[in-house]
């Protein structure tokens, strides 16, 4: 049976690693869909939390329509006179909304994965809950977060102690196995929503220069046309030019102005495309099949997606990139993983020169990461990531890529980054990964992979 009752918050909810969707609360108002719009509209206004309606038909389920959607046409020209009065089958046959119905005995920590892969117009979307008796109720996405966050704060407590215990139980460690493998896509899938968040940072500012100058260009243009018009009737320019002073349009300042405008709002929307192709690049790479890539287009991906946290701070000088690129073939490889590694060293590296408390790097002159690549004589290649920072403790050093293992402060790292990048670069495409580092002086990363990969048995 479906969790119908009081609950509104999971933080109520004693959940366990393979909770289902069984147990966490549900929705459950239906409207049949012969009845008017505006009773929609009522249902929405008595429960300010309610995140949706289920539509029947006859007593019959037919569909579901979220808050958000409902709003969203209601709020556009004529939205409400039109569906207002009519049966909401008409609105419902015009938006034909896209459901997603999941049987209550998935796995709560699946159900996250798969909300978290839907498209972004869908991601927040309220999720349908089926049982064995047909009978269904709505699920809220958040509430689906919270609970996830739960069994990750779980799983993360049990992986702990039983790594403590060094007796972990061979069924046992299968099942964390299997829930550490979707919660660390989960994460993943989260991670990349904060990342594009950041993009959009990044795009906001070029965007908003656009915008501002496109109203200054018509305006332009317009003023220039009028000239153009009355030059036409006119037998002098200096006629001209003067009744365009009388209508308040300086010719001389446009110009000299318009060439300026143009060229910015080209800049702005050159910084764009730059943005919008790097994170596209970034995304499209991380597929399943091994492809020959730019293993430079890749660091340079990376390195615009964070550039942002390269620029100058007010307790951090501007981190400068030096760039020592050999000729280079195309690569056989994971390109999205390798790009994943390239994020985890390069951010590393970037917190490493961040350490605002540390009188040390305030004696820096600069700071400075250096990307070197280099094809050998064996048919490998060798990308080396150095930053000048503090460098790492030789007893740290011995532990860089164990999983779990970090030295940032609590909530800062999850002792992750490394161990992944080890198992993509080792196991995942034959290579090497190393890290060569003098306290004080500075760290160094070395990555190396073959041009030509080898399928790993």
């Amino acid at each position: 049976m479906l969790a119908i009752h009081s609950i509104k918050n999971v933080d109520q909810l004693n959940l366990k690693l393979e909770s289902t969707l069984q147990e966490l609360p549900v929705w459950t108002i239906q409207i049949e869909t012969n009845r008017p719009g505006n009773e929609l509209a009522k249902l929405f206004e008595e429960d300010p939390l309610l995140p949706g309606i289920i539509l029947t038909k006859d007593q019959k389920y037919v569909g579901m329509i979220s808050r958000r959607l409902f709003f969203e046409q209601m709020s556009r020209p004529y939205g409400l006179g039109l569906f207002a009065g009519r049966p909401i089958e008409y609105l419902y046959n015009f938006l034909q909304p896209k459901t997603f119905v999941y049987p209550e005995d998935t796995p709560i920590v699946e159900a996250t994965q798969i909300a978290l892969g839907r498209s972004h117009k869908h991601v927040y979307e309220p999720m349908v809950i089926t049982d064995q008796s047909y009978e269904y109720g709505l699920l809220d996405f958040h509430q689906l977060l919270l609970a996830n966050s739960q069994i990750h704060v779980l799983t993360l407590n049990r992986l702990q102690k039983e790594k403590e215990k060094a007796r972990i139980a061979k069924a046992d460690f299968r099942d964390l196995q299997h829930n550490y493998s979707r919660l660390l896509q989960n994460d993943k899938m989260i991670a990349l929503g904060q990342l594009v968040a950041g993009i959009a940072h990044e795009i906001n500012n070029p965007m908003n220069f656009i915008y501002g100058n496109l109203n200054y260009a018509i305006e332009y243009v317009k003023d220039l046309l009028y000239m153009m018009s009355r030059y036409q009737e006119e037998p002098s320019y200096n006629d001209v030019l003067l009744q365009a002073k009388e209508q308040g349009i300086e010719i001389e300042f446009i110009i000299e102005d318009l060439p300026k405008l143009l060229s910015s709002m080209k800049v702005g929307a050159t910084r764009i495309n730059e943005i919008v192709l790097s994170l596209r690049n970034f995304s499209r790479l991380d597929q399943a099949e091994i492809k020959p890539v730019d293993i430079h287009e890749g660091i340079e991906n990376t390195l615009i997606i964070l550039k942002h946290n390269l620029k100058a701070k007010p307790d951090r000088l501007e981190i400068e990139i030096i760039r020592e690129y050999d000729e280079l073939p195309l690569i056989e490889c994971y390109a999205g993983q390798l790009n994943q590694v390239f994020m985890n060293i390069l951010a590393n590296a970037i917190d490493a020169l961040s350490e605002s408390d540390n009188l040390i790097l305030k004696t820096r002159k600069n700071l400075q990461i250096r990307i070197c690549t280099e094809l050998t004589n064996d048919n490998y290649i060798t990308i080396r990531i150095a930053d000048n920072g503090l460098g790492i403790p030789e007893d740290v050093q011995k532990r860089l890529f164990d999983p779990f293992f970090t030295t940032k402060p609590v909530g800062k790292g999850t002792g992750l980054g490394l161990s992944i990048s080890y198992q993509i670069v080792v196991e995942k495409h034959g290579g090497q990964l190393s890290c060569i580092s003098t306290p004080g002086e500075g760290c160094e990363f070395m990555i190396k992979i073959p041009v030509v990969f080898n399928k790993l048995e």
